[in-house]
């Protein structure tokens, strides 16, 4: 879906300031850095307030997918702290 979208923005002239990527906190965190690195907007939700979990859920059911997404991106840096120290 990303591809499609840089691909036709392209094609109808449309620079990367005049749009954004919004995506879900926790979810494809390396996309996200990819596509800010790329010159896109990039706007991360993060869910709060007393609800954050019942939101966080229905996002995450939407497509099932997205939980390996965020225990990956969550096992990934954990490493990379470990690593670091």
């Amino acid at each position: 879906m990303i591809g499609r979208t840089r691909r036709w923005a392209a094609e109808q002239g449309v620079t990367p300031d005049r749009f954004e990527f919004q995506m879900l906190y926790g979810v494809r965190r390396d996309l996200q850095s990819r596509l800010h690195a790329d010159g896109y907007r990039v706007r991360v939700y993060l869910p709060f307030g007393r609800q954050w979990f019942p939101y966080f859920m229905r996002r995450l059911g939407e497509r099932p997918a997205n939980l390996g997404f965020v225990i990956r991106s969550l096992l990934r840096e954990d490493h990379h702290e470990h690593v670091s120290s």
